[in-house]
């Protein structure tokens, strides 16, 4: 009669529909030794939870503060403000000397001298160019001749 009520209860309790005060039944029975011989497989199910209770946790939880996290976030985020702004002075600088060294000359002379060589190398490339283009013309001739439209 018992082991019915047991395997009914058992039934009960892997379908989730037990109570607490079922739950309960099925642990004392299950921790007893006159267990039925076919229900015998259930028992370290039921008598972990015994064993659970009777385990301590005993290791200490280190637990680091905010204010820890916080004070070293605000240090890293000056570091990099600090960085960049120094970054910025650095490469605003070196353009601002870079700036000052174009087309401005004291002596009417020099200007004129650095004009000068200025234009030159620009006549040479644009030389380059028209040889460049005075081919092109001889090659579409050339083309011409050979392929009649």
């Amino acid at each position: 009669m018992e082991f019915n009520k047991m395997e009914a209860l058992l039934e009960k309790y892997f379908e989730g529909e037990t109570s607490i005060a079922e739950e309960n039944v099925l642990k004392n029975y299950f921790s007893s030794s006159n267990v039925a011989p076919h229900l015998e497989q259930y028992r370290p199910l039921f008598g972990y939870f015994t064993e659970a209770k009777e385990q301590k946790f005993t290791n200490e939880v280190l637990l680091v503060s905010k204010k820890r996290k916080i004070a070293w976030l605000s240090i890293a985020a000056s570091i990099v403000v600090l960085m960049g702004v120094g970054t910025y002075s650095y490469f605003n600088e070196n353009a601002v000397n870079e700036n000052k060294e174009l087309g401005t000359y004291d002596d009417p002379k020099e200007a004129f001298e650095a004009t000068q060589k200025a234009l030159a190398m620009l006549s040479d490339n644009v030389n380059v160019g028209v040889e460049g283009v005075q081919y092109l013309q001889v090659y579409q001739v050339t083309k011409e001749k050979v392929f009649v439209e």
